[in-house]
């Protein structure tokens, strides 16, 4: 439960301190005091959109702090450590600041956090019903959402797996969809794929075999040249010609032996010339070498035109490839590993496409099934939710009044065959139902559309009745153990709002209530009477918030009824009023 709330420089209200307790505890004050800023900071601890307007006139930042006792094991703990909170402790504290330029940041635990986390902590720790939710009555898509909000023990797996079954078959009929229509693109892909493929296996490239051919076609056109050449130099290096056998007198190898020759005599005698002697020798023996290398390759130089024909031929092919395919025939090979996964792919959606149309057959029954299940649980529901609210208006001042929840349904060939149902129905993400919930409000009177059929003031009691239904099968079903009701007593007055009162007092002994009205009759009844006092010094209006008891909550209720504090009659009536609430 929430323990304490402090608000600091949120709208009219500069520094204010909210001790709570379990029960019921009201928040009253006069109008523009600030009430509804209460209720605003609450959702912004409980991760609402921030708004810069918030922030009170003059100052940087708005700032709301909450503290929120918890036992060991419960899941907001949980999610809060995951978060990296302390959590040591059994109190949970919650931070949210808002800036003046509209930028917000979250703190939970002492620790930084999204947003988004105060909100999923908030779902699970505190339920904020507001009179701006009555527009709620007239929307009969939230008709549906109350309905099944007032029965999440029962409603709530069957939706679940409904919904999970309708996305799989959402999520099947899509692929199914979407491969079909593509068929023909695939086909014709494929054909594509097959004759690039026929031609790369046919050809049977090697890696590297294009660059290889186009080196050995230029040596096969210039070996003419070649030839001369390399005979030319083998002549200057071993002193005969290759081709002849013819000896010359002065070559490369004989001139560097004489030169040798020449300081063998006398390079002992000196280190440096004879390490001259033997780099002679070096190149001595070097070309030797290279005159031998030159002597293999004019051995091996053979000119073969059909050889040069066929290199020819087989670079114009490998040429198509590298045209279609790639720039080099690696690449070429690269697309080929490509090409035949992708194809393999294409060839496999055929099979795909069955695997889906069955998958699609099966998950369209069971849709039909978990849909079936959601209708009959919804339509049990119905039937309780109708009663309870029946009973809740009985202690509203409204007795005569009968509510009724309707399911219904409509026909769409295209839609689903549901078990129990003559003939297929729309379906969607919600499932089959159409809910309504309709008001009787006198005897005989025929039940229309809440929204339609209620006045203002009991819009507002079938509403608060059903938000206590709800809140008690909440609080009955999940961890939720604060409930804030924020003028849901608008437009009733007298013995209806001692009604109201009364029905949330005691919807307060099992959970933490906190309300903020502006009934005497709904304050009377509270555990905790907190007033938000406004002063305003000429220039700045504040607001401070305090708890009141005794004479005090005498006169703060006097004030209420009768604009006045200090009039006697209205302190009697105050009194009186008190009196009530205790003995009902």
């Amino acid at each position: 439960m929430l323990s304490r709330i402090r608000l600091s420089r949120l709208g009219v209200i500069d520094e204010a301190v909210l001790d709570l307790s379990p029960g019921l505890t009201v928040l009253t004050g006069e109008t523009g005091a600030g009430k509804t800023m209460v209720v605003s900071g609450l959702g912004l601890l409980l991760g609402a959109r921030a708004d810069a307007s918030l922030v009170r006139s003059g100052a940087d930042t708005a700032v709301v702090e909450g503290s929120v006792l918890l036992p060991e094991s419960h899941p907001a703990l949980l999610r809060a450590a995951e978060a990296g909170a302390d959590v040591s402790e059994d109190e949970l504290v919650l931070v949210r600041t808002v800036s003046a330029s509209g930028r917000s940041r979250a703190h939970v635990g002492g620790r930084t956090a999204p947003v988004g986390v105060l909100g999923e902590l908030g779902e699970m720790l505190v339920a904020v019903h507001g009179q701006a939710e009555q527009w709620r009555l007239r929307s009969p898509e939230q008709h549906r959402l109350l309905l099944d909000a007032s029965a999440p023990q029962t409603v709530g797996p069957a939706l679940a797996a409904y919904q999970e079954c309708f996305a799989a078959y959402r999520q099947a009929a899509e692929e199914l969809r979407s491969l079909t229509q593509e068929q023909d693109r695939r086909t014709s892909e494929a054909d594509v794929l097959r004759a690039g493929l026929a031609e790369l296996e046919r050809l049977d490239p090697m890696p590297g075999e294009d660059l290889a051919l186009r080196a050995e076609e230029e040596r096969l056109g210039h070996v003419d040249a070649l030839r001369s050449s390399a005979t030319s130099a083998y002549t200057y290096l071993a002193g005969a010609d290759e081709t002849s056998g013819v000896e010359f007198d002065t070559c490369a190898a004989q001139s560097l032996a004489q030169a040798r020759e020449s300081l063998s005599g006398v390079s002992s005698h000196d280190q440096d010339l004879a390490a001259l002697e033997t780099r002679i020798a070096d190149l001595a023996y070097l070309a030797t070498d290279v005159a031998g290398d030159l002597s293999n390759y004019l051995s091996g130089l053979e000119i073969d035109p059909a050889r040069l024909a066929w290199v020819q031929q087989r670079r114009s092919e490998l040429s198509r490839l590298t045209r279609a395919y790639g720039e080099t025939i690696d690449e070429v090979l690269a697309w080929g590993a490509r090409a035949a996964a992708r194809l393999d792919e294409l060839l496999t959606a055929d099979d795909r496409i069955g695997e889906l149309r069955a998958a699609e057959q099966r998950l369209r029954a069971e849709l039909a099934q978990t849909a079936a299940a959601l209708h009959t649980a919804r339509a049990e529901a119905a039937e309780h939710l109708g009663r309870a609210v029946t009973t809740e208006l009985s202690q509203l001042a409204m007795g005569k009044a009968a509510v009724s929840v309707v399911l219904g349904h409509t026909p769409d060939p295209a839609g689903l065959q549901v078990p129990g149902f003559q003939e297929p129905v729309r379906y969607g993400a919600a499932g089959i139902d159409d809910v309504e919930i309709r008001l009787a409000a006198n005897p005989g009177a025929p039940a229309r559309s809440v929204g339609k059929a209620a006045s203002g003031g009991e819009l507002s009691r079938v509403m608060l009745a059903i938000e206590v239904v709800i809140a008690g099968a909440a609080s009955g079903s999940s961890e939720v153990t604060t409930f804030v009701f924020d003028e849901v007593d608008a437009g009733i007055g007298g013995r209806a709002a001692l009604a109201v009162g009364a029905r949330l007092a005691e919807l307060a002994r099992c959970a933490q209530v906190i309300v903020v009205t502006h009934l005497p009759q709904v304050a009377a009844y509270a555990d905790r009477h907190l007033v938000i006092n406004k002063a305003n010094d000429g220039q700045v209006t504040a607001s401070d918030i305090s708890q009141v008891s005794g004479q005090d909550r005498l006169r703060e209720l006097s004030r209420m009824m009768a604009g006045s504090d200090e009039s006697e009659a209205a302190l009697d009536h105050a009194r009186e009023l008190l009196k009530q609430a205790q003995q009902r």
